[in-house]
């Protein structure tokens, strides 16, 4: 087995030999066929979370590290304990696995898992995606994606179901409420999709690029607005008379989060999926005087992924565009998402 790995945090990634797995159990061991790369994997790479003001939440993951939570792959071995799964066979992975003994993991949200995270490629000695092989520990984490590409198969275990279950949150819409995607690289268009596949209609969109916005506009978002003007905010509260009903932040820093939270009306809510990094400041009167929220969403629970994937398959949601690279250009590919230089998502295949 081939592994991109972490050996030093900031430093760039080595390529690793080492046994191919032998699975044990209800393990499943997939060839790895298609790798998504994530702006997570960046922080994880540095090894910290920008706090603002200086402050970093560093990482706790034990070096070295592999990786990689956007999997799609082929069954090659399974376990003594594994019924129903055929050699030869493809699945996305969902990577998103808990301890299944606390309380969130019991109310099928392992996605909150506080017992002991198993998440592929992000917890601490659970190995990824960047490599040739990868071991799932259960059949039921192995996703059909049906007749989609492979590799959009993998890109919707992280930013498609991230998109998808920070939507869920905006809830109903009544007839004149919009919804803003603030931030349209990867997952903010995946967003723009599951807004149209969720509310029937496209939502608005915010990026500081304009090729960025022109790619959402094409892909059916139904206004877009550059964050660098300093008219923008005022433009989009005149158009939708007074402002979004929610406001939904891919990006995750001070600059997003405050034209989000301007660009919401009174009674509305901004719900921040990004983790560029910064740190927030609001008067406290201004939340009950606005009647606002603000919450945060985390990927999504296996129901989800279900849930999503049956739109998926049934077509409702259109392909964003992606760009495949080979394994050995992990290095170049994170450095590239560091300085914001895709659109869309970049696929690794081994």
């Amino acid at each position: 087995m081939l592994s991109q790995v972490i050996v030093e945090f900031g430093s760039p990634l080595k390529e690793v030999e080492t046994p191919t797995p032998v699975p044990t159990g209800t393990e499943i061991l997939l060839k790895v066929h298609n790798a998504g790369v994530c702006h997570s994997d960046v922080h994880i790479h540095d090894g910290y979370f920008d706090l603002g003001g200086g402050n970093k939440l560093p990482m706790a993951n034990k070096l070295p590290h592999t990786l990689g939570h956007e999997i799609e792959g082929e069954v090659i071995a399974v376990g003594p304990d594994v019924k129903d799964i055929k050699v030869g066979t493809r699945y996305a992975a969902f990577p998103w696995i808990g301890c299944g003994k606390c309380p969130s993991c019991l109310r099928g949200e392992e996605n909150h898992c506080v017992g002991g995270p198993r998440q592929l490629g992000c917890s601490n000695g659970v190995p990824g995606g960047y490599a040739t092989h990868v071991l799932v520990p259960h059949p039921r984490y192995l996703i059909e994606y049906g007749n989609i590409d492979p590799a959009l198969g993998a890109a919707y275990m992280c930013s498609g179901l991230t998109a998808y279950a920070a939507m869920k949150k905006v809830g109903q819409l009544a007839k004149d409420d919009q919804v803003l995607v603030v931030g349209v690289g990867g997952v903010g268009m995946m967003g723009v999709q599951f807004a149209k596949a969720l509310f029937g209609k496209g939502p608005l969109a915010a990026d500081i690029d304009d090729e960025k916005l022109a790619a959402a506009k094409k892909a059916g978002a139904s206004a877009t607005y550059n964050t660098k003007d300093p008219e923008a905010v005022k433009q989009l509260i005149a158009a939708t008379n007074g402002g979004v009903y929610a406001a939904v932040d891919f990006v995750g820093s001070e600059k997003s989060f405050a034209f989000a939270s301007r660009a919401v009306r009174r009674g509305g809510k901004v719900i921040i999926v990004g983790l560029f990094g910064g740190a927030m400041q609001m008067p406290l009167p201004m939340f009950p005087f606005r009647t606002i929220s603000i919450g945060g969403s985390m990927v999504g629970s296996l129901s989800e992924t279900q849930e999503m994937m049956k739109l998926v398959r049934e077509g409702k949601v259109d392909p964003i565009p992606y760009q495949k690279r080979p394994l050995g250009d992990a290095n170049k590919t994170l450095n590239d998402l560091r300085e914001g230089k895709i659109t869309g998502r970049v696929i690794l295949t081994p």
